[in-house]
């Protein structure tokens, strides 16, 4: 993707005459810098209010309503942690690479704060950077987290006048790529381990433990326009749930001690307008769900999330341990990725599948995948991932204005 924008409609899908085969798989090329793309937050309380109007630019959603979020941060020092984030994984990704001996410099940039991705283009253009690989912090399919990523890079190559100048291709989605995956089956053998020895040390050796996969919920109807048409009418949920379910199939099935044991996926961080549906069950109602239905200990396993953020240390780490605090119930939350080895490994290997080497061949031969639905291809489908606006249309341009669909709190 170069990212050629004019105002008209512009439609982000494989191309065989770029260069993509009938998968919408990309040739290798020789790259010359790595772009880490996340979504941004804010870094003190008065970063808070600009950085959700940024979030919300266009909606109309007055300051008061912004401030009821804003707790969240201002509870931690008008600080997200995303950023810090941020700052780790790109140290990680580059010693990664230096030690494949891979010459990428990797650069950084934010959709809704600073620093961000427009500047950050432009940079590289001024170091002398001509082709780039974006990295996006989001692994699933959706608009949200891959193909707005494409539009904003898209705007940003137009807006700077780096339009033709300076060619950004995206790497595909990752969430069945085991260096995502393998986190999080250590955090789940841990867990259980951990709510095991908190019942046991109150007596209930034998005691129901459920494993509760949660993700981020998303409007229904964005959840129903995800991914590729032919592939979502095979399904028998929405494409979005889909790829969370093939993770936890996949976790579950490398650990052992979870064999038997009852679990489901829920979803969490809804903030849309009360009558528009949302991906359900709230991970707070399940958790009163499971603990009625006798379940005494849980294990929170933040599947969609690549890193301890806001909506993971307030949503979870706050609102459902007081939840499961108030019901009785054991509780442990394993970790996200976040710079775990497996995980920068990962990202380096999908960096090295795409990036051409001597001879015009990838680093890395190959497309690792350890869930269903994957690999994931490169380039979007026609169609694929549409924004669906509140009146049912899709969004016409790339520089349209998002429906509501609430307010993330990263």
């Amino acid at each position: 993707m170069t990212g050629t924008a004019d105002g008209s409609a512009v439609d982000f899908s494989f191309d065989p005459r770029e260069g993509y085969d009938e998968d919408g798989v990309m040739a290798p090329k020789p790259y010359d810098a790595v772009l880490l793309a996340s979504f941004g937050g804010p870094e003190g309380q008065d970063d808070v209010i600009p950085f959700l109007r940024n979030v919300t630019r266009g909606r109309g959603i007055p300051d008061e309503r912004l401030e009821e979020v804003a707790t969240h941060y201002r509870a931690n020092g008008g600080i997200s942690p995303i950023n810090a984030q941020n700052r780790a994984l790109k140290a990680a990704m580059e010693a990664e690479l230096a030690a494949r001996g891979i010459d990428l410099p990797v650069y950084w940039g934010n959709r809704n704060w600073a620093p961000y991705i427009q500047p950050t283009l432009q940079q590289m253009f001024d170091d002398g950077h001509r082709r780039v690989l974006m990295f996006s912090t989001s692994a699933y399919a959706g608009y949200s987290s891959c193909r707005q990523y494409r539009e904003d890079l898209g705007v940003a190559l137009r807006e700077s006048g780096l339009e033709g100048r300076l060619e950004v291709d995206k790497i595909r989605q990752y969430f069945d790529h085991p260096g995502f995956i393998e986190p999080f089956v250590e955090g789940l053998a841990a867990g259980l381990a951990d709510v095991r020895a908190q019942l046991s040390a109150a007596g209930e050796d034998d005691a129901p433990v459920r494993i509760v996969f949660t993700t981020h919920s998303i409007p229904t109807s964005d959840a129903e326009a995800a991914g590729p048409r032919d592939m979502a009418a095979q399904l028998e949920t929405d494409v979005y749930s889909a790829q969370h379910l093939a993770v936890a199939n996949a976790v579950l099935d490398q650990v052992p001690e979870a064999a038997g044991l009852e679990w489901s996926l829920v979803f969490q961080s809804r903030s849309g307008a009360p009558h528009v549906p949302w991906l359900e069950p709230d991970i707070n109602d399940a958790l009163a769900d499971y603990a009625d239905a006798g379940t005494r200990g849980v294990v929170v396993m933040p599947i969609g999330f690549v890193s301890d953020h806001m909506e993971v240390v307030w949503d979870l780490d706050t609102e459902a341990r007081n939840t499961c605090a108030e019901l009785g119930l054991a509780f442990h939350r394993a970790p996200t990725p976040g710079v775990h080895r497996q995980y920068v490994r990962g990202i380096a290997d999908l960096i090295s599948e795409r990036t051409a080497g001597p001879g015009g061949k990838a680093l890395l031969a190959g497309r690792a995948s350890a869930a269903e639905l994957g690999p994931w291809f490169d380039v979007c489908r026609p169609n694929c991932c549409v924004k669906v606006m509140r009146d049912g249309t899709v969004k016409p341009t790339i520089a349209a204005v998002d429906s509501e669909v609430g307010v993330p709190q990263l």
